[in-house]
């Protein structure tokens, strides 16, 4: 088959959706022996990582780049005319992500949908993306042949959401990478942020939706506890629920809450590796990317029972209601006084994550995409 990829989210470092593109282009770099690829990448300010394009290079794979920032020509497609056949006319399929939603002559589509938090949760989503995300998804209902779901869960919201063909969506759970920290990259990552007491983890993009503030409040209420909250993540959109201003402001007024930002994977990884345990509130998620790589990594996770969180971790994390303070704090608590429970926990992660592998999603799109070419 030849194949056409939209990878312009690969770019935007910090989010799910970023993590996810690169691990699908390095998994078809890897494992695809068979298929011609066709790379598009548009942006207007970022430029592609060269070792992506190095690799796709090296595969003697085409890269067709274009000078539109996505937002903007996911707008612009259907006036200025440009559509899947003006990257390549002889495409058996094209394979859409966030944002572009290519329009398509002849060449079938495939997309792929990660979480609609946008129709569950609408106040917790910027409105621009809130804007492009309706526009796009209307599309993806009337023009694609078949959409990949990250998880039952967004296919539960594809269907009663948006009231799609359910013999149209596939759910294909992504993969998940991460690297045992070595002990030097742990102690150089732990001296580098001045840590020297137990702490506390939560990863992710600062949004609303990741519902920090309950976590917060949660943790102010917790007495006699020595463990710091470390809050990982790049900055988002603000809101008067959860403001960038207000994690800052509230850093600087305790020594026991840390804001960091944005790190690099390699201490991001070493400091999974060195928490007490993991804390994720998210309301709505399509997959769950951090919860994952704690698992894998063997740290305890505590985490929504909501979306597809609870899908994915099942009974290998302690679950709470994300809405509801008082059961955050209480699985704070357990997770601190219980080793015996924290211990249980980890050994099912270690059997509950083998099914997320790249190879595995790699597998089932293309055998997918083949049954229905």
């Amino acid at each position: 088959m030849k194949i056409g990829i939209d990878i312009s989210q690969v770019v935007y470092e910090g989010t799910g959706v970023s993590r996810f593109t690169k691990g699908l282009i390095n998994t078809i770099l890897k494992y695809d022996r068979n298929n011609e690829w066709v790379f598009f990448f548009s942006s207007l300010r970022r430029s592609l990582q060269p070792e992506i394009k190095d690799a796709i290079s090296k595969k003697h794979y085409s890269l067709v780049k274009r000078k539109f920032p996505p937002k903007l020509l996911a707008g612009l497609f259907i006036k200025i005319g440009f559509n899947v056949e003006s990257i390549n006319k002889s495409l058996d399929w094209f394979i859409t992500s966030d944002w572009a939603e290519i329009p398509s002559l002849k060449t079938k589509k495939a997309t792929i949908v990660h979480d609609l938090v946008y129709l569950r949760f609408p106040s917790l989503v910027e409105k621009t993306i809130k804007n492009t995300q309706i526009d796009r998804l209307n599309r993806v209902k009337n023009e694609s042949s078949l959409i990949f779901a990250d998880s039952e869960s967004t296919k539960n919201d594809l269907m009663e959401l948006l009231k799609i063909d359910k013999k149209k969506i596939t759910v294909n759970y992504p993969g998940v990478d991460v690297k045992k920290p070595s002990n030097d990259q742990i102690k150089r990552t732990l001296v580098k942020y001045k840590f020297n007491k137990p702490f506390i983890l939560t990863v992710g993009k600062i949004e609303p939706r990741k519902n920090l503030s309950r976590l917060l409040d949660a943790y102010k209420q917790l007495k006699n506890v020595e463990a710091e909250l470390l809050i990982v993540g790049a900055k988002g959109w603000d809101s008067k629920d959860v403001s960038i201003n207000r994690l800052i402001n509230t850093e600087k007024g305790s020594k026991k809450i840390r804001f960091l930002g944005f790190v690099e994977d390699n201490e991001l990884y070493s400091l999974y590796a060195s928490c007490l345990f993991f804390v994720y509130p998210s309301i709505w998620e399509g997959f769950g990317y951090p919860v994952v790589e704690a698992m894998k990594l063997g740290i305890p996770v505590a985490t929504s029972s909501t979306s597809s969180l609870m899908e994915i971790a099942k009974d290998a994390a302690l679950l709470f209601n994300p809405f509801n303070v008082e059961e955050i704090k209480n699985a704070i608590i357990k997770l601190i006084n219980d080793e015996k429970l924290k211990r249980a926990l980890v050994n099912k992660a270690y059997v509950q994550v083998e099914k997320y592998t790249w190879k595995n999603y790699y597998d089932k799109m293309m055998a997918t995409l083949a049954k229905y070419k």
